[in-house]
């Protein structure tokens, strides 16, 4: 979610438009449309669907999203290595940029180019979807964008899969040890479940997150009981609502290392939880890609989720981090009612 604006970058030199996806992706995109959203002559949303089949009847949810960013044009790249110098495929290009010409002019969105290449590396190679024009992709780690990213405290992953592995459950490779934290999970909720819930149940809630953030940055990671008592405080709307004003705060980083664990290691339906912390802190912090990848996660665990469902909404329609990060300020507000000293913030406005 970095402002392209800013930076030197030229949208009508398509070999460095090319090199700069990895940067607004956060990975390499590879066998996918690409939609680069304009306003006005600045880039605004990037938008990308996997090439498969049955995409051409599929675009309108594209096409809707581009329209609702406030675009009103977008350029589209194709990213095809075995389909870039294949005259079939080009032709099966072409029918897919009409499906995307027609698709987006239903919103009042027009298409002004269309390029294929061949992969998002220094020395790929792009051409006209047409066939005119042509030439080479410019180093995607030498771009402006590339090094805003990095400052904006992004990591950039070789593919979209090495994206979704950073939330890669644990009981894929140990289910062994997924079983024995779901049994402590278990135990603990059914010593605590019908106990009433008070303001001093809350506070206590939010400040053990809070040291057990601050143990895994210390590289002590907690234990299945520490993760069984998190897991179980995260249902409570309260300590949920508070935890997500760490996102803005001097421990953020901490904060956004202690979910990222928890959705690696605990299993649904705990998990959600954590994943829609990681999404919300990553939200905050610009890493746009990182919050997708935990939305999906999250509303695959829970189709109905509220905030997952929230967060997706505001990710798919190009609202900015500055506007998200309101939400952290309710946790502030809770965290004063309760008596609790959150972390100061770095990010956004003064807490009332």
């Amino acid at each position: 979610m970095t402002n392209p604006s800013a930076y030197d970058f030229h949208l009508n030199r398509p070999g460095s438009l090319i090199a700069a996806l990895p940067a607004v992706l956060g990975f390499v995109p590879e066998k996918s449309l690409v939609l680069v959203t304009l306003e006005g002559s600045e880039m605004g949303c990037v938008l990308r669907v996997d090439l498969a089949d049955g995409l051409l009847d599929n675009l309108d949810g594209m096409a809707q999203a581009a329209a609702a960013t406030g675009a009103d044009a977008a350029i589209v790249v194709i990213v095809d290595e075995a389909g870039a110098s294949c005259r079939m495929c080009n032709d099966d290009h072409r029918r897919l940029v009409d499906a995307v010409r027609d698709a987006l002019g239903e919103y009042g969105v027009a298409l002004r180019h269309a390029h294929v290449a061949d992969r998002v590396a220094a020395g790929g190679r792009w051409h006209g979807v047409d066939g005119s024009g042509g030439g080479i992709v410019e180093d995607p780690m030498a771009s402006p964008l590339a090094a805003a990213a990095v400052l904006d405290g992004r990591r950039l992953y070789p593919s979209r899969r090495e994206l979704q592995e950073v939330i890669q459950v644990v009981a894929l490779d140990d289910p062994e040890e997924a079983t024995a934290l779901s049994d402590v999970i278990s135990e603990h909720v059914e010593c605590v479940a019908d106990e009433p819930r008070h303001d001093a149940d809350v506070r206590a809630d939010v400040e053990h997150a809070m040291a057990v953030a601050a143990n895994l940055d210390d590289g002590r990671p907690p234990s299945d009981e520490d993760m069984a008592r998190l897991a179980y405080a995260l249902t409570d709307p309260e300590v949920r609502d508070t935890l997500y004003a760490l996102a803005v705060g001097t421990e953020a980083a901490a904060a956004e290392s202690l979910w990222v664990m928890l959705s690696r290691r605990l299993p649904e339906p705990w998990r959600v939880e954590a994943l829609v912390q990681l999404a919300f802190a990553a939200y905050a912090r610009c890493d746009g890609p990182l919050a997708g990848v935990a939305l999906e996660a999250a509303l695959r665990c829970n189709p109905d989720h509220r905030m997952a469902g929230m967060l997706d909404t505001a990710l798919q329609s190009g609202m900015r981090p500055e506007q998200i990060r309101e939400l952290a300020f309710t946790g502030y507000q809770l965290a004063g009612r309760l008596g609790l000293e959150l972390p100061p913030r770095t990010l956004g406005r003064r807490a009332s």
